[in-house]
């Protein structure tokens, strides 16, 4: 959130006694920029994690928001595509943050 313009607009957490992590997230919703998304903490446990098969695209409104967003999401992440030229996009970002997920960053 702030790194983006968005907010918050609805989180539930896991109490004591249910299925997930108590104060978990159990399910949530927020918006970044005109995007919506919806997240859950699903209780059950997986044999997978975060993939960059999947990430969140943001264009930039210029290039100091890119660089700020670029190195803030990088720092304890993963740099994917380091920011530069790609000939697709004059610049352009691909990290993973520190959670592991994946976000594709443009500046058009």
């Amino acid at each position: 959130m702030s790194l983006f313009k968005g907010e918050v607009e609805a989180l539930e957490r896991y109490g004591p006694g249910e299925q997930g992590p108590e104060n978990g997230i159990k399910r949530a919703a927020f918006q970044l920029g005109d995007q919506r998304f919806r997240c859950f903490d699903s209780p059950a446990v997986h044999e997978f994690t975060f993939t960059p098969a999947v990430s969140i695209f943001v264009d930039c409104e210029n290039e100091g928001e890119l660089e700020e967003a670029f190195e803030r999401l990088a720092e304890g992440g993963q740099v994917l595509m380091p920011l530069d030229n790609y000939g697709f996009s004059r610049r352009f970002a691909w990290v993973a943050d520190r959670f592991g997920v994946s976000w594709q960053l443009n500046l058009e």
